[in-house]
């Protein structure tokens, strides 16, 4: 039997998972005067935003942005002292390696979805764009509840819209295929206009008008952060501790069970006793957590899907190198590479630039959804595929001073078709359960400022975790501990 520790003072909760969602949780609980507990598995907070170094040069080696259009990341960053270190994209032109050449990123797009043909001139074949064109004298395409994004747009402008440009971006977000891709899910303001218009592009380009006269949208699309977007969940984590919550990595939780008080967390040789539980893991591992409790909930979870992907990193002496201008480019699967995108970092991001001058970043990513072959390779191999395929696109032919190569195995969730009805249900069923919510990238988006949402959608889903008022007077007598609500002992 595992020995019990019984909180005392605050209210206490566990959030499980030490992700951005888990760490912003677990934020938001601490505003709220709750004692928090994180529980990470592993050995280190951040999940999929990894700060690394490569030729003395500080990279990310996960996510390397963060929507700045949505403001809840940006937000948390400012929270967390990371203003001054904010920096946008110190360039925004990007390419696409299409038909045996780099072309300018079309402009005046929704997601890849443009407002008129001639946007996508170059890109898209005559026929491509004439197809476009019939967008306007169509009848109207039913979406339903919910549709595929490549089924609804190729219906509506034809599948070279599909194949060169919605491919390749929403590869780059989800490792996803956009002929199963839930529109609903993944590009909800598409699917706004969809159900409120007969001419997609007509949607658009109304769409666009809407975001050029808001002020909000206006200002780069994207942000990072001096060091890296992994030095973001480094500073939540300083935050949180800071303000009295504990992290405790390393500590897998092995089971939950609902008590008469709470919830008993079950950890190796030991359980804890809380008020409330925030899971925020992956949905495989979520699905084994809440099995004995909420079987719904856990089957729906264990139905996710994931897809895998891995990033090379590659740093060249920047006198060997000459790139072309922008911040890299995407690759549409229809032209059969093997990498789906590339990033010039010190291109992209001014202070990877000043990190050393001397040296070049830049990196590829690999891997689709329901592509595992490529992903067998060693990493010998996969920094060969990469170097191949830059050399063919912009004919750099260096050896690299170093390489990484960082694997996501089952990193992002995909959202099918009908995947917010399965988010409900799961809901629903954990709803069910006092003192339970569950956040992030398995339910309402993977971008960074979508799991921060989530996380905060979570605590608002706890109701009232604050510390009764005679627990408050206990905390705030003299000598009183305000983590843990009782006397300093001594040498604390």
């Amino acid at each position: 039997m595992s020995a019990m520790e019984t909180p005392a003072g605050a209210r206490h909760t566990v959030v499980i998972g030490g992700g951005i969602a888990g760490l912003a949780a677990a934020h938001r609980l601490l505003d709220r005067g709750v004692r928090v507990t994180v529980l990470e598995a592993s050995d280190r907070v951040g999940g999929k935003l990894l700060p690394g170094e490569i030729a003395g040069v500080r990279v990310d080696f996960g996510a390397e942005s963060m929507l700045a259009r949505r403001p809840e990341a940006v937000a948390l960053a400012r929270e967390t002292g990371l203003t001054d270190r904010l920096q946008p994209p110190a360039t925004s032109t990007a390419s696409l390696w299409t038909r045996g050449a780099l072309r300018p990123f079309p402009k005046g797009h929704v997601m890849g979805v443009p407002g008129t043909a001639s946007a996508l001139a170059g890109v898209l074949s005559e026929e491509g764009l004439a197809r476009i064109e019939r967008d306007a004298d169509l009848p109207r395409t039913e979406v339903g509840d919910d549709v595929a994004v490549g089924e609804y747009v190729a219906a509506r402008l034809g599948r070279e819209v599909v194949d060169r440009l919605i491919e390749p971006m929403l590869g780059g977000v989800y490792a996803g295929d956009a002929y199963r891709l839930s529109m609903r899910a993944a590009v909800p303001q598409l699917f706004a206009v969809a159900r409120t218009h007969t001419s997609l592009t007509e949607g658009v380009r109304e769409l666009q008008a809407k975001m050029a006269a808001n002020p909000q949208t206006a200002g780069s699309v994207f942000m990072g952060i001096e060091g890296g977007i992994g030095q973001l969940p480094l500073a939540v984590a300083e935050s949180v501790r800071a303000r009295g919550g504990e992290i405790r990595l390393n500590t897998p939780v092995l089971g939950l069970r609902r008590t008469a008080d709470g919830w008993e967390v079950r950890t190796d040789g030991r359980a804890l006793a809380v008020a409330a539980v925030v899971v925020a893991a992956p949905a495989p591992v979520a699905a084994a957590l809440l099995a004995a409790e909420s079987p719904d909930a856990a089957a729906e979870l264990r139905a996710v899907e994931y897809a895998s992907m891995a990033l090379v990193t590659l740093a060249y002496r920047r006198a060997d190198v000459r790139l072309p201008e922008g911040s890299g480019f995407l690759v549409p699967p229809v032209d059969g590479r093997t990498i789906k995108a590339s990033t010039f970092s010190s291109q992209k991001w001014g202070w990877v630039a000043e990190e050393d001058p001397d040296v070049l970043v830049l990196r590829t990513s690999v891997g689709r959804y329901g592509e595992t072959a490529i992903l067998e390779r060693d990493d010998e191999a996969l920094v060969d595929v990469s170097r191949h395929d830059l050399g063919e696109a912009t004919g750099l032919d260096a050896t690299p001073l170093a390489t990484v190569v960082t694997r996501w195995t089952d990193g992002l969730p995909q959202y099918p078709v009908g995947h917010h009805t399965r988010v409900a249900r799961i809901r629903e069923a954990v709803a069910k359960l006092p003192g339970l919510a569950v956040c992030g990238a398995p339910y309402d988006g993977v971008g960074i400022p979508a799991c921060i949402a989530s996380a905060y959608a979570a605590v608002e889903a706890l109701g009232d975790l604050a510390v009764p008022p005679e627990q408050q007077e206990q905390q705030d007598a003299p000598g009183a501990d305000p983590v843990l609500g009782r006397p300093h002992g001594k040498g604390e």
